[in-house]
């Protein structure tokens, strides 16, 4: 009877562990750019501009970002072309009024208007993608060329080592914990 209750434990044990990896993999979040009103030129009225906005959230790889608007665009520009409200040489334009942009790498990304006048008055986003802490001192490998602001090794602007996945920590150390029940529950 002990042998059956503790194959009843471990079973439960191990649903309840995939229930809690299935959440961790769905843990990406997407943001909507401008809340309600969305990416429209600022009129003055609003009570922070987009740089505050991003600055009170926290962006990880995997998650998202959700423009909606109206005769206008989307461009994820170069540090250099957002600091200069530069619309001529984006790395990607969006013109279709509702975009969603997946990050895919930690580091910086920089997007403006594509219609004239409107990053100037304050229609451009920056935001930082954070690496996980976890991993954030791991060796990775060299940088590369990046849509959103080039290499992801952007010197004193951002953390050294890749961010690895959610899924993949999760995974190691719910490994680590069956192993040490499996070894528990056979004594």
């Amino acid at each position: 009877m002990a042998a059956y209750i503790n194959y009843l434990l471990l079973f439960f044990l191990f649903l309840s562990s995939v229930s809690l990896l299935m959440v961790a993999v769905e843990s990406s979040l997407d943001f909507y750019v401008g809340g309600s009103r969305g990416w429209t030129v600022p009129v003055g009225n609003e009570t922070e501009s987009y740089n505050q906005w991003a600055i009170r959230n926290r962006f990880h790889v995997g998650d998202s970002l959700h423009f909606e608007y109206h005769n206008d665009s989307v461009l994820v520009v170069d540090r250099q072309n957002y600091g200069e409200c530069n619309t001529a040489d984006p790395l990607i334009e969006y013109d279709d009024g509702d975009t969603t942009f997946r990050f895919d790498r930690y580091g910086f990304f920089y997007f403006i208007s594509g219609e004239p006048g409107h990053c100037e008055a304050g229609q451009r986003l920056i935001v930082r993608v954070m690496v996980h802490p976890a991993v954030a001192n791991s060796p990775g490998p060299a940088p590369s060329q990046q849509p959103g602001g080039g290499s992801s090794d952007s010197g004193s602007d951002s953390e050294p080592g890749p961010r690895k996945s959610d899924a993949t920590a999760i995974f190691a150390g719910f490994g680590a914990i069956m192993a040490g029940l499996g070894v528990v529950f056979l004594f």
